[in-house]
């Protein structure tokens, strides 16, 4: 059976890169064809190879944040090192980085170098405040983005300090629109005869950019959304419930008639046929009230049976997953949410399947997160260097 093309092949992504928000977007370009060449230092390359849980002295973090890409070594710090990105960058469609601002400039790898030598080049620039602003040298990593973002304000319970999400989600929103970004660009490239151009995302405006409301909400009416813990003020009946057994159970009842089948499913009618409960605005001023029939109901039964009650009354309600619990349950095993895959020493493991999914040119993993500089010389044959000449790069510690 023919394997048909990915939707992004043929083209040319160079990652100058490190860590999470650059190397995510460039992941999704090279999940779905796209050639992805990340440059990293001969001196341990991109520190994420070392965060997390290792395996064989490698992240196993790393197996899925570079599948699919090439690595080449390049010395930013040798003058032949540099010729050699450039060189690449001339061939590139796009090129990622998420140096602070003004870095890649000094080195001769900023805009207006780049777009000179290749005018249709999509350049990605993504930093903590933007390429412009007064903020715009300051450090700055997802966690800042999520504060200054709005994120972490909201997050948590009233009467605590705001909290963390469990993953760096700053800089992985950060990277969706990035990628984003550059698919637009080229588009315009494409379609329009344009030029290239710079797709500038600052952390803190990929997160605040998720807002919702919250911006009109204050201008208009001067409200400033406060962390409300598990429910969702002003849209009653959606919570968190803890069963019998111990377990954390989402259960949304905030339609009109969800609500109503919801009641009816816990046994609680009157409050199912209660004109003042009919609409959104009734449920939320007795908030109190329908949480604490809901938590009674819930707390007397186990997860299974909470579960099965809702699904038959057509209820949404969802225990809270952790990764054991997602690879027994059939929806991800159906969607192929686990790919099967080896590490190098052979050890099998799985890792997640490709988000989105296109079904007739779906996204596909290649290979894992390959060795440091594993595409070194096969990259520099590419540009036209003889084997003398890359064997000589690297004994002057360009590569």
């Amino acid at each position: 059976m023919n394997t048909p093309a990915k939707p992004l092949a043929g083209v040319k992504v160079l990652e100058l890169g490190t860590l999470i928000a650059g190397p995510f977007c460039t992941r999704i370009l090279a999940e779905f064809g796209a050639e992805v060449i990340k440059v990293e230092s001969p001196d341990g390359g991109d520190p994420l190879r070392q965060w997390r849980k290792l395996h064989a002295g490698t992240s196993l973090w790393w197996s899925v944040q570079a599948r699919n890409k090439k690595s080449i070594t390049a010395n930013l710090k040798h003058p032949e090192g540099l010729a050699v990105v450039r060189r690449l960058a001339q061939q590139a469609d796009i090129v990622v980085e998420n140096f602070r601002p003004g870095v890649l400039d000094k080195l001769g790898l900023g805009w207006d170098a780049l777009s000179a030598a290749n005018p249709g080049l999509v350049m990605v620039r993504l930093s903590g405040f933007g390429q412009t602003g007064p903020y715009r040298e300051r450090p700055g990593f997802g966690a800042i983005g999520e504060s200054m973002g709005g994120l972490r304000y909201i997050t948590g319970f009233p009467d605590r300090p705001p909290v963390r999400t469990g993953i760096s989600i700053g800089d992985s929103i950060a990277a969706l629109w990035a990628a984003i970004g550059a698919l637009m660009a080229l588009r315009h490239r494409e379609v329009n005869g344009g030029a290239g151009q710079v797709v500038d995302v600052a952390l803190y405006e990929a997160v605040f950019a998720m807002m919702e409301s919250m911006v009109p909400e204050f201008d208009v009416a001067g409200f400033v959304r406060e962390r409300t813990g598990n429910v969702m003020p002003g849209i009653t009946p959606s919570n968190t419930h803890t069963t019998r057994d111990g377990r954390h159970i989402i259960i949304g009842g905030n339609g009109d008639a969800i609500f109503r089948r919801l009641m009816q499913a816990i046994g609680r009618p009157d409050l199912a046929d209660d004109p003042q409960l009919a609409s959104n605005a009734g449920r939320d001023a007795r908030a109190a009230e329908l949480y604490a029939a809901i938590d009674a109901w819930v707390a007397a039964r186990d997860g299974d049976a909470v579960l099965a009650t809702m699904e038959a009354a057509e209820v949404p309600a969802s225990a809270i997953y952790s990764v054991a619990d997602m690879f027994r349950d059939a929806q991800f095993a159906a969607r192929g949410m686990f790919e099967a895959a080896t590490l190098p020493d052979g050890t099998p493991m799985h890792i997640p399947g490709i988000v989105p999914k296109l079904e007739g040119t779906p996204g596909r993993t290649e290979w894992l997160g390959p060795k440091l500089g594993e595409h070194t010389d096969e990259i520099l044959a590419g540009l036209g260097l003889a084997p003398a000449e890359i064997a000589a790069l690297r004994e002057k510690g360009a590569i």
